[in-house]
């Protein structure tokens, strides 16, 4: 889309969201763009991700798209075309019977290669999913740049982009793609060391080499690693006698030219509670972000999560589960599984009404579906947190502020039916990524503290009156 395209289809989009409302925007409208102009002939094509949505938006919005596009573009006259766009193919039921047994065959020498490989290889293959690959991860526009720099550096391990660091909210694929690295290096470089580390676990260990006196074995085990993989790094923030020795290993593996991975939740510099000079390492080579899926995006996962369990997943049940107002990758996967399981379990077939009906029910026990405003709970922020939406749509970032600003987030997900491009709009934030890591944070603070699950609890009841 070049400049001029992309100017028209943002006034566009601001057009339509007063007339037809921000559900139809997020849910449709958003899920086409633009592919061309002609300006010759006066044409505009519109691209669609499946025939699904081809058929749908072009029979109920495409006056809507010709209307105005003839006056954003200064036009007396347009003509609106729908492509198709496919993202991979539908699989039938018919090839499905093809491939089942050719799979299963296959999945069965995968297991004995590993099982050989296993016991023929010297290297330390420690911690690796052999199920994540880079061939099961699904490509789209949120982490394209992401898997690209990942497949890069294990194909040119140590010499290219060092370290590598991924981050983005949980539940996108990060760890995924950690495991991807791995397994690749380890399929083409039998002979390296490789480890893949949670950092709970690095530092769990480093705390029982601290009690058991086994510095020093801990640090020659880390610095003999040709590949170091090492997931959520966030978690070693406060923990500096744990930040002290990783600091170390980093430089002895970085000077030997060993290629280091890490994954975060955020943006490295914006760590509190992180040293600026580890804050400065993590930064040294190359940074990418994963961020939400698109509606596109989040079809070809649910297409191709549905095929690895032997299921053909109709177009239009992907797409209405897909459509859902959800970040985690994780938590599309646990939909499709919940909608996968209802249909079985009860013979019926994958219908758009099932999926509506799992839907409702997983709503109603995680969700309160009420007519709280945003307003209303800013308002109870406000009384418990001292934040007004002044301080909770500025660009401080001092840690009570955003503390406040996440709670925020957080209720207004759960207590609202709005979508997370909505709350970004309203407190000001363009990055639906902060949304998801707010939301992510607050849940898991909630469950881990007491007294700040209490403070919530407080809120939510005044909020149910």
């Amino acid at each position: 889309m070049n400049v001029m395209i992309d100017h028209a289809w943002q006034d566009f989009l601001k057009i339509i969201r007063d007339e037809v409302g921000t559900r139809i925007v997020e849910t449709w409208i958003k899920a086409v763009h633009v592919s061309y102009f002609d300006a010759l002939k006066k044409e505009l094509y519109i691209t669609a991700p499946n025939l699904f949505v081809k058929n749908w938006v072009e029979a109920h919005y495409k006056d809507l798209f010709k209307r105005h596009f003839i006056r954003i573009l200064g036009v007396d006259t347009l003509t609106v075309f729908f492509t198709l766009e496919t993202i991979e193919p539908v699989v039938s039921i018919q090839e499905v019977a093809k491939v089942v047994p050719a799979i299963q065959a296959s999945d069965k020498k995968k297991r004995n290669d590993i099982t050989v490989r296993s016991k023929s290889s010297t290297s330390s293959l420690i911690g690796l999913n052999q199920a994540y690959q880079f061939e099961t991860f699904i490509i789209g526009e949120n982490n394209q740049f992401a898997y690209a720099s990942a497949r890069a550096v294990a194909e040119k391990l140590g010499s290219l982009y060092n370290p590598l660091l991924l981050y983005g909210p949980s539940g996108l694929g990060k760890t995924h793609l950690l495991h991807a690295i791995g397994n690749y290096v380890q399929s083409h470089h039998p002979e390296l060391s490789i480890l893949y580390q949670t950092t709970d676990r690095f530092v769990t260990e480093f705390i029982n080499a601290v009690r058991f006196d086994s510095v020093s074995k801990f640090q020659a085990k880390y610095k003999n690693i040709d590949l170091l993989l090492i997931d959520d790094i966030q978690f070693m923030v406060g923990k500096e006698q744990t930040q002290e020795i990783f600091f170390q290993i980093f430089n002895s593996l970085y000077e030997a030219n060993k290629q280091i991975v890490l994954s975060c939740d955020v943006f490295p510099r914006y760590l509190g509670g992180l040293v600026d000079r580890l804050k400065t390492r993590l930064e040294w080579g190359l940074v990418a972000d994963v961020q939400i899926p698109t509606i596109t995006t989040k079809i070809a996962i649910l297409k191709r999560k549905a095929y690895e369990q032997r299921e053909v997943l109709p177009e239009e049940v992907a797409f209405v589960i897909a459509q859902q107002d959800i970040a985690s990758v994780r938590e599309l996967e646990g939909a499709l599984i919940r909608v996968l399981a209802y249909a079985t379990l009860t013979n019926q077939a994958l219908t758009v009404d099932l999926v509506k009906k799992v839907l409702l029910i997983r709503q109603e026990t995680n969700y309160v579906t009420s007519s709280v405003d945003f307003k209303i709970i800013v308002d109870q922020v406000k009384k418990y947190f001292s934040y007004d939406v002044t301080f909770l749509r500025s660009k401080d970032r001092t840690k009570a502020v955003s503390l406040a600003r996440h709670v925020a987030m957080y209720l207004m997900k759960r207590y609202t039916n709005a979508s997370l491009s909505e709350i970004g709009k309203y407190l000001e934030r363009n990055d639906h990524t902060t949304i998801g890591h707010a939301i992510n944070r607050i849940t898991k603070l909630r469950n881990e503290d007491e007294n700040f699950s209490k403070t919530l609890r407080i809120i939510e009841e005044e909020l149910r009156i």
